[in-house]
């Protein structure tokens, strides 16, 4: 996940130096993405928690969120 979250920072700094509508776009979207994505996480965390499990799972778990949401914005930006 590292070297993909790399990838998905050069190609939003990438989209947001060209400016426009785009960049705006990829700005609001990226700042909303942020905030959902640590809610999900927060509640995934817990909820592992709650189950009982140790601390690996959970932190599995939290970085689970990141990681497929990761998967997505390089997917959605390599276009």
């Amino acid at each position: 996940m590292c070297w993909e979250a790399q990838a998905v920072l050069w190609l939003r700094g990438v989209r947001i130096a060209q400016g426009g509508a785009k960049a705006e776009a990829e700005t609001t979207r990226m700042i909303t993405e942020k905030v959902a994505a640590l809610a999900e996480a927060q509640v995934a965390a817990m909820t592992t928690v709650l189950k009982g499990n140790k601390k690996h799972r959970v932190a599995r778990k939290a970085l689970g969120v990141y990681a497929k949401r990761v998967g997505r914005n390089r997917r959605r930006l390599s276009k």
